[in-house]
């Protein structure tokens, strides 16, 4: 398969089972779902009749009192007692099976490149960490929400884009599923081309 390069207009050679694959819907929809469950915080932490302070010694007798049986003070029906179901860290990540992802990665480059919202560059760079800059140069290209994938961290796009909506810079070795689907358009380089079809074809 050949891509054309936007800015010097050189054709780059790819293969056909990394950026013409079928796409797999189903397939990418699992790989994004596992994605986004795996990084669920779930955080959140509440104290059981077992963890809150408090003495273990029955605070009156059984029978005689007139008041109902306790057994604790620690019951969750009293005060600073412990909660009934309490809420504990859970872990949501599951395993991924390796060709699965893959391929989902296949199939979202290849639809990306059918529908024309990929775009291949030699480089793509600013010369200083501004913002305007970045939006001027993107202005010429009338593209908004973009992703701005680069075989390396450009220091000055991450600086330039941070403070922007719907535009952000990545290095090619932390890119995702989630982020791929998300933005409108992906600018991406001749270099990190090269460095998606050996990582999916190796």
């Amino acid at each position: 398969m050949e891509l054309i390069l936007q800015d010097s207009g050189d054709s780059l050679i790819v293969s056909d089972d990394v950026f013409n694959h079928s796409f797999n819907e189903s397939l990418v929809h699992q790989i994004i779902t596992l994605y986004l469950s795996g990084s669920r915080q779930w955080s959140r932490a509440q104290k059981s009749k077992s963890e809150v302070s408090g003495s273990g010694k029955k605070p009156w007798r059984q029978k005689g009192t007139g008041r109902a049986r306790v057994g604790s003070i620690r019951s969750p029906l009293w005060r600073s007692g412990g909660v009934t179901f309490a809420a504990k860290p859970k872990v949501y990540n599951k395993k991924v099976n390796r060709r699965m992802y893959r391929g989902a990665l296949s199939s979202i480059f290849s639809q990306l490149i059918r529908q024309n919202r990929l775009l291949v560059f030699e480089d793509f760079s600013i010369l200083y960490p501004k913002t305007k800059l970045l939006l001027k140069k993107l202005k010429i290209l009338n593209l908004q929400e973009t992703l701005i994938i680069k075989n390396y961290l450009d220091n000055n796009l991450f600086l330039a884009s941070r403070n922007l909506y719907k535009v952000c810079t990545q290095d090619v070795k932390y890119i995702n599923p989630v982020y791929l689907v998300s933005f409108k358009n992906i600018i991406i380089t001749r270099l990190a081309i090269i460095k998606i079809e050996d990582l999916l074809l190796t």
